[in-house]
């Protein structure tokens, strides 16, 4: 075997441990997240306000948009179709389950430029902020296939509850 040879086989070598690695490490996350669920499906009774093209980025813990949750069936980027409703926002992705985030899950919706895997033009993707769990939120990022995000921006903000009122005053 010539000096050749054997520095090709030492990268293959590394090559396979490097991809084996990280197919164990996302193998970790998924089982890590897998206490999260996306809620799945469309209210029956659901008007639909507009539809939009979309490519779904990932979904992260809240305020950390490099920490990415492997939340099913949010685990991995899809193109698809964002449509608006009068009951919440429903997220039908190529190859998956139509999510539907319903108005009382909705925490906050605004834009972003960073998010792990994409980054993009200042204010570029839609973050939208949502409660997958009673005491957890999480911030899902889209990007538009086409135009400005703003008009969707505006649209998605009108289904975010307004805070309670506790009453206190200054």
């Amino acid at each position: 075997m010539s000096a050749r040879d054997l520095a090709v086989a030492i990268m293959i070598a590394v090559a396979l441990l490097i991809l084996l690695a990280m197919l164990f490490a996302w193998r970790r996350r998924m089982r890590r997240d897998s206490v999260f669920t996306a809620p799945l499906g469309v209210p029956e009774h659901a008007e639909i306000v507009r539809r939009d093209e979309v490519l779904y980025v990932s979904t992260t813990r809240h305020a950390q948009p490099l920490e990415r949750l492997a939340v099913s069936p949010l685990a991995y980027r899809a193109r698809g179709e964002l449509a608006l409703t009068d009951r919440g926002i429903a997220l039908c992705l190529d190859g998956t389950p139509t999510i539907f985030l319903a108005n009382d899950r909705l925490v906050t919706v605004d834009r972003a430029t960073v998010t792990i895997d994409r980054v993009v033009e200042p204010g570029g993707l839609v973050r939208i902020a949502w409660k997958i769990a009673d005491d957890t939120v999480v911030d899902s990022y889209l990007r538009l296939a086409t135009g400005e995000p703003q008009n969707l921006i505006s649209d998605l903000q009108r289904l975010v509850p307004a805070a309670p009122d506790t009453g206190a005053k200054s």
